[in-house]
Parts: C-alpha cells; structure tokens; sequence
C-alpha cells in the first residue's frame, strides 16, 4: 500500500474534478476511477451515461493522473435499483443516494481502492472529516446550502479513516472558481439534480416501466375513508404530493397516507401533513453511539428539512421512536432521520411509521 496513493470517485462533474486536482497538486498519487452503474444503453441522457464516462476521463487526462472504469451494475442493481422499486412497491419513498453510498461508494468502491494499493479513497461530497475525542467525527459541510452530510450517516469509523472530503471547508462558487483557475474541463458544467439513473427525472413513467411493478387499480380516499377517486399503482405517490392526484374536490388536498395492504391512497388538508412522532429502524451510529435509552438530538427527515430539535427513545440497539418538539412537514416512511449534535452527525435510521396522535 502506497500510503500517499489515493483514488478519487470521479463522474465528470466539476467536483469530482476539483477533488482530483486539488489533491494532485498537494502532492497526492491520485488515480481516478468511474463508476458504471448502468448499461449505458439504459442511461441516456441520465448522470450514469456514457457521456459522462468520456468526460471524466478527458479531465482525468487534463490533470494527467491515470484513470479507469469499474463495472459494478450487478451490484447496483441489487443494492439500489431493487430497494428503490421495493419501497416504492410497499408505498415508502426510497433515497437511493445513501443506499448507493453504503453499498456502493463506501464499500465496493473503497474494496477497489485498496486494491489499486491506494491509502485513502476521496470523492466530492460537501461534508467534513475532523478528529474529536479520540474518535473521526463527521461534520456538515461549511457552506450548509450544499451540505450533503444527510445522505452519509451510515459511515463507520472504519470508513472515515480511509475517506477524504476535500470540498468540505469550500462554497460551491470557491469549488468553480477553483476549477476556472485551474482551466479544469468541467467548470461551468451544470450540476447533475433528482435520481440519476431516471431518464428525465419523471420516476413514475421509470417505475411504470419496471416489469415487477405492476400497475394496480385502487382508491383514493379522504381521512374519513369517502371514495374521492381511482388510482393505477400506489408507486405513483409520495406523502405531500400535491399534483397529479387525479382528483378535484373543490380544495387543495395533499398526499396524507399510503396503505399498500389496503392498495389505497389517503388525502387530506395540509394541516393533516404534520406529524411530531416516528418510529425508525436499521439505525446506526458513527462513533459510540447512544450513551442512554432516550436522549436529546436535532433531528431531520429530509434532506432539503432543517433539523429540529427532539427525543429519542430506543427500543432496541436499532429501533427507536423519535419525537419532536414541533411538528414536521411530510414525514414519510423510507425516508432517513437523521441525528445531530451541533454540526456533528451522530448517526439516523430508516423511517418506519409515523405515530399519529
């Protein structure tokens, strides 16, 4: 192992390019490696396309480090394309950025680092790596509005150790003008945004395309249980949806619940939107972990949520019910929470249910 060697997640976007430059020009021996994740004749036009193959490996050229492909679209099939047509099938609304981080990012992809006999593994997430107490703690990025630390609260110590974030301590405007200064390829490239493996973002027409989900006729229903209307597959929906309901009932009514058992769909007022308690499951911890049954964090429920200050009462080592001091928007099943000390992450878990008074 090469103790100054270290791989860099490249996608061909100006962060990943940044990473890789500024980490050359500090005296690394970056190698750059891309991801497949798809046959690119299923990623047209999307993130995972070959296009963007070709783009990392001209800026990989530009910076004159080496760069090379891995094929991992089994195991992203497996590990996020399942689990993403699984939630949405059993009516929660998946986040396949962590899944992707977990099983693929932070696993395979450091396997393959370690491999090239590299030290360390970076990518260009917007998120800190800082020694507290002994132990690697992981901290919000500086620049908040970028902040990406929601979606890696499943990293262990083990990984930490062998992670570098360097974008962390920059704003995205500091990352680009880095890029210019350095006459980097992808410096006004737009930022890639929603799901990267959906074709024009539109998830329902992806899904509808899946041969496992078969579209199933069912009904739309206020809170008393009226008949409002028929829906054709409960994956169509997410807590809070407002358009494409289908229905007209004089107001504006939002996505309040999905009951798969009952192949049906619940709306209601924006008001009935707001919940304070949740159950959460598969939670995990960065450093220790929980001190005591129930304590006292800043929580999350969503990425673009601030978090908000609540209760945590563990029922088991992964299973806890999670209470807010004020009412949060749409928290929906599938879902992360996400726990915080300060700008500190202390881990999260998966959203169950949500508790109704």
């Amino acid at each position: 192992m090469n103790d100054k060697r270290i791989v860099v997640a490249m996608s061909g976007g100006v962060d990943s390019t940044t990473t890789a430059a500024l980490l050359k020009k500090e005296g690394w021996d970056v190698i750059g490696v891309t991801m497949q994740l798809l046959d690119y004749k299923d990623a047209e036009g999307g993130c995972c396309s070959f296009d963007h193959v070709i783009d990392a490996r001209r800026a990989a050229a530009q910076i004159g480090i080496p760069h090379y492909v891995v094929n991992f679209v089994d195991q992203f099939k497996t590990h996020v394309l399942g689990d993403y047509i699984d939630k949405y099938k059993s009516g929660k609304t998946p986040i396949p950025c962590v899944m992707c981080n977990k099983y693929v990012k932070f696993d395979l992809l450091m396997t393959k680092a370690l491999e090239l006999g590299a030290a360390r593994l970076a990518t260009g997430h917007y998120a800190r790596i800082v020694e507290e107490d002994g132990q690697l703690a992981l901290k919000k990025a500086l620049d908040e509005s970028k902040d990406q630390s929601y979606f890696l609260y499943t990293l262990t110590q083990r990984e930490l150790s062998r992670l570098m974030f360097p974008l962390g301590s920059l704003s995205k405007e500091e990352v680009r003008g880095i890029a210019r200064g350095l006459g980097l390829i992808p410096a006004e490239k737009p930022d890639s945004t929603g799901v990267c493996f959906v074709p024009g973002g539109d998830y329902r027409e992806y899904l509808a395309a899946q041969a496992s989900l078969v579209p199933e006729e069912g009904e739309i229903v206020d809170d008393e249980g009226k008949v409002l209307g028929k829906h054709n597959g409960i994956f169509s929906f997410t807590i809070g949806q407002r358009r494409g309901l289908g229905i007209a009932v004089g107001k504006p009514v939002y996505v309040t619940g999905i009951e798969p058992g009952k192949n049906r769909i619940v709306v209601g007022g924006q008001d009935r939107l707001y919940g304070t308690k949740l159950v959460a499951e598969n939670i995990t911890w960065i450093n220790d972990g929980h001190l005591d049954d129930t304590f006292q964090v800043k929580a999350k429920v969503r990425y673009r949520h601030r978090e908000s200050s609540a209760e945590v009462h563990m029922s088991s080592e992964t299973d806890a019910t999670v209470e807010f001091r004020e009412p949060q928007r749409a928290i929906t099943p599938g879902q992360a929470v996400v726990f915080y000390k300060n700008d500190r992450v202390l881990g999260g878990g998966w959203i169950k249910e949500v508790v109704r008074q």
